[in-house]
């Protein structure tokens, strides 16, 4: 598997990450300005963590499925969001 520079696979949430960074970088570190960035760090987090606790219950490895497979977990999670 390569690696594109400065990406990190195990980091399903590098982009909200990296946003988070650029609002700070952009508003002279002002955190108030970034709180919304914040928050989707958070949440993505928090979504990521739950899939990582689930498949490790089940037996499923990796914890953390692999990049090509975090798009299809997500639109499956939220197709039973949209039900609920």
């Amino acid at each position: 598997m390569s690696k594109q520079r400065g990406k990190t696979p195990d980091n399903p949430c590098e982009n909200e990450q990296n946003l988070s960074y650029k609002c700070l970088s952009d508003n002279d570190y002002k955190k108030d300005k970034c709180e919304v960035f914040f928050a989707n760090y958070t949440n993505c987090m928090k979504f990521w963590t739950g899939i990582k606790v689930e498949r490790r219950r089940k037996g499923i490895k990796p914890h953390m499925p692999p990049p090509e497979e975090r798009e299809i977990l997500k639109a499956e999670y939220m197709k039973t969001k949209i039900r609920e």
